[in-house]
């Protein structure tokens, strides 16, 4: 009878439990980043770790409120990333179904990623290849959808996305690559 009674008690912590704390868990962390800046990513502390020996590599990220960015390069983000940005909940299915239909040609596989997704994969996830992650991105770009708005989207992924070697985020690539703000680009 003891033994039963163990078991059902790992039981309930596998499978009611441990999926209750994480989703109470995310959902927070998604909630929080409604308003808090993303000083810091997953993907920063893996690049930091890949160039750990490279005496030259450096980080370079500062927030930027959407307001003090060029809103021509947030047009310009969403007509080159993902057009439908403002029609779809974070999933594109027509690129989608067009990267399925080019694979199943024989063609190269290529990404569909919404700005959503990519949102949540730099916020939320270290980078790696593989199904687990792209579930859990998943997971996170349903959520970013149901708790920010659509601009709140886009300020983090412009704030976050790796624009080159140490680079994240419009303000730190305007500042390196154009030495000028990201307001003026």
């Amino acid at each position: 009878m003891k033994k039963k009674k163990k078991n059902f008690r790992l039981f309930r912590w596998l499978l009611l439990y441990i999926p209750l704390w994480f989703v109470g868990i995310t959902v927070s962390w998604v909630t929080l980043l409604k308003w808090a800046p993303v000083y810091y990513t997953p993907l920063m502390a893996v690049r930091s770790w890949e160039f750990r020996d490279d005496s030259t590599f450096r980080t370079y990220k500062r927030w930027m409120p959407m307001e003090k960015i060029s809103p021509n390069l947030a047009k310009a983000v969403v007509a080159s990333e993902d057009s439908r940005f403002y029609t779809h909940k974070g999933f594109d299915w027509v690129e989608i179904k067009n990267a399925v239909d080019a694979h199943q040609k024989g063609k190269k596989l290529r990404g569909a990623s919404t700005i959503s997704q990519q949102t949540a994969k730099n916020v939320f996830l270290f980078p790696s290849r593989s199904f687990v992650r792209k579930g859990f991105e998943a997971y996170f770009t349903f959520l970013i959808e149901c708790f920010w708005s659509k601009e709140r989207i886009l300020e983090v992924y412009l704030n976050v996305a790796e624009m080159g070697k140490g680079i994240y985020g419009a303000e730190a690539a305007a500042q390196q690559i154009f030495d000028k703000p990201a307001s003026d680009l």
